[in-house]
């Protein structure tokens, strides 16, 4: 912990800031209970704050019926139980500071970090003070694994992978006995697949036969499932971690087609997504090699501008990566000049995913997607698989 503050403390002196004010209401700032280490078997039902000054000692502000929220934390305790005893103290605490640091974003350009609400933000302005975004350091953090979770990464990309391969052997063997069956089918062979390994999910994978794989979030059920048959192409999307506290999740999408080769169409929508894929692959491991710094919104646009230059710009209709943490989408650095313009660094221990994809409506999707882990030394892995050509399947 000590170490931690200690860190804290040199990034806001490099920010230029007086301190960092951690602040939560019954968990919505997730960000801040990350730093702080906060067991989810806390009750946490009331405005806290945490308060790291630049130099000095940290101090507590925490309401009397939960007084012993932030017990494990060095610092002064203070404790507050009227609203307005709430002003006094924070007014007290932050006598003297100019400029802190808050999980707040300026015009909520990165929403994921945009976690303060505004009447909390408008209270500390009215005491003459600036709020600044805590974003350029807070990923680290909140993002960097350590490398038990980098290697538990590793393994979940590797069950996926195979996951995919076995699945795509279940459809071949389908057609192969002409045996009818649909997208949900898949969907649910892949989910026995995930247990056998070990996995664990937040939702089930998408299957999305055709046009249904031009919409990037289709899922199947039960009750919403196409037939697939032979011609069919065939969009898949996988994610799980193993089902360890703490393990990270791996993403992966693939394609195939239900016949013995591809249509001219689906070759080329696939080789603009490939190429896009392998041109921001390439980009994060030149910079790394190079030991130079590398923000989202430039992995985003090294892959969006292949799709570009062939004319599918309009049908990339989501940004070309996520962080990846112990949720599917984490809260760092995110690979997106469209969505949000992120001008996060992108770090070592740190892992994302690379998904370019073109879709076109009524017509057919194609998203490729294998994760990137950067090494604690910069080294970049390449996770999950990459595929090369479109699967045959009969």
């Amino acid at each position: 912990m000590k170490k931690k503050i200690a860190d804290a403390q040199r990034y806001l002196q490099e920010l230029g800031a007086d301190g960092w004010l951690l602040y939560d209401f019954h968990r919505n700032n997730e960000l801040a209970h990350l730093f702080l280490e906060t067991s989810l078997q806390k009750h946490v039902t009331r405005r806290f704050f945490y308060w790291i000054p630049a130099k000095g000692e940290p101090v507590r502000l925490v309401h009397a019926i939960e007084s012993d929220v932030l017990d494990a934390w060095p610092g002064e305790k203070r404790r507050f139980l009227s609203w307005q005893s709430l002003h006094e103290e924070l007014r007290k605490i932050l006598t003297g500071a100019k400029r802190i640091a808050m999980e707040y974003s300026p015009d909520n350009a990165i929403p994921y970090i945009s976690k303060v609400d505004a009447g909390t933000v408008d209270l500390i302005r009215s005491f003459g003070i600036e709020v600044v975004s805590s974003g350029p350091f807070l990923l680290r953090f909140t993002s960097v694994l350590t490398p038990e979770q980098g290697h538990s990464h590793i393994r979940a990309g590797a069950a996926l992978d195979r996951v995919a391969h076995e699945t795509w052997e279940w459809i071949r063997e389908r057609l192969r006995k002409e045996e009818p069956f649909g997208e949900y089918e898949v969907q649910q062979q892949m989910v026995r697949g995930f247990e056998k390994l070990g996995l664990e999910t937040d939702s089930p994978p998408i299957v999305g036969v055709n046009a249904h794989g031009a919409d990037p979030h289709y899922a199947p059920s039960k009750e919403r499932s196409s037939p697939i048959r032979k011609g069919d192409f065939i969009q898949i999307d996988l994610w799980g971690k193993e089902k360890k506290p703490g393990s990270i999740y791996a993403d992966i999408a693939r394609v195939g087609v239900a016949a013995s080769s591809a249509t001219a169409k689906q070759k080329e929508i696939f080789s603009v997504v490939r190429r896009a894929q392998k041109e921001a692959i390439a980009l994060v491991r030149s910079r790394f090699a190079e030991k130079k710094t590398l923000q989202g919104w430039e992995v985003d646009d090294a892959a969006r501008n292949v799709v570009k230059k062939a004319g599918f710009g309009e049908f990339f209709i989501h940004r070309t990566g996520h962080n990846i943490d112990v949720n599917v989408h984490g809260s760092g650095t995110h690979m997106d000049n469209l969505e949000m313009h992120d001008i996060r660094p992108v770090l070592p221990s740190t892992c994302f995913s690379i998904e370019p994809g073109i879709y076109l409506p009524g017509e057919l999707g194609v998203r490729l997607e294998s994760d990137v882990y950067v090494h604690p030394n910069g080294n970049v892995e390449i996770v999950g698989g990459e595929q090369n050509e479109i699967v045959f399947l009969v």
